[in-house]
């Protein structure tokens, strides 16, 4: 699948927005302007913006939208370097523990996790990730060198002072090895070149 081009890009929030107003429902493809980031970032991710957004399909089921924060001058090669944080937005039902194994098996796609290292990190994100219904959200802030932390419906749930973890959990959406490259250029599509 070839990149959308910006007047594409465009037109397709243009369109979402239009059927969301038909429909009642809010777009998929979230505007940069104007948008704002969750409550929890205020203090932690100050003059942060809307990079990108996307939504989350499996076998053709709505699992979440996502959307990515990003401070002035963030490069997506290097994101590791940089703060960020991903809100997730549930779209059904499914188990923290679910969401924790999903988790590690998509970060052993960054690199190599050693088993004693994996069974930390499953355990540690199994208490971290809560079981979610349609709705709730979860937001994931990369901090550089510190590691990361978690909320759930804007409540901090986990703080992993582990910049390895960070690197690789945040590296499922924005990795170059991410198993779904359609969501990495969404979430990066605000970004100039």
């Amino acid at each position: 699948m070839t990149p959308l081009h910006p007047t594409h890009l465009q037109r397709r929030r243009l369109l979402a927005g239009a059927c969301a107003a038909a429909c009642g429902a809010l777009p998929v493809i979230a505007v940069a302007n104007g948008v704002n980031p969750p409550a929890e970032l205020a203090s932690t991710l100050a003059g942060a913006s809307l990079t990108g957004s996307t939504r989350m399909r499996f076998f053709g089921l709505n699992v979440y939208d996502a959307r990515l924060w990003t401070l002035p001058r963030f490069q997506p090669a290097v994101y590791w370097q940089h703060p960020l944080a991903l809100e997730l937005t549930y779209l059904r039902s499914l188990g923290g523990e679910a969401i924790a194994q999903r988790s590690l098996d998509e970060m052993r796609r960054n690199g190599p996790i050693p088993p004693d290292t994996a069974a930390l990190w499953l355990r540690t994100m199994s208490g971290a990730f809560p079981d979610v219904a349609s709705g709730d959200r979860i937001t994931g802030l990369h901090t550089p060198s510190t590691g990361a932390r978690f909320w759930h419906n804007g409540q901090l749930r986990a703080t992993i002072p582990d910049p390895e973890f960070s690197r690789l959990f945040f590296g499922i959406w924005l990795s170059e090895k991410t198993s779904e490259p359609r969501l990495r250029a969404e979430l990066l599509s605000g970004l100039t070149p």
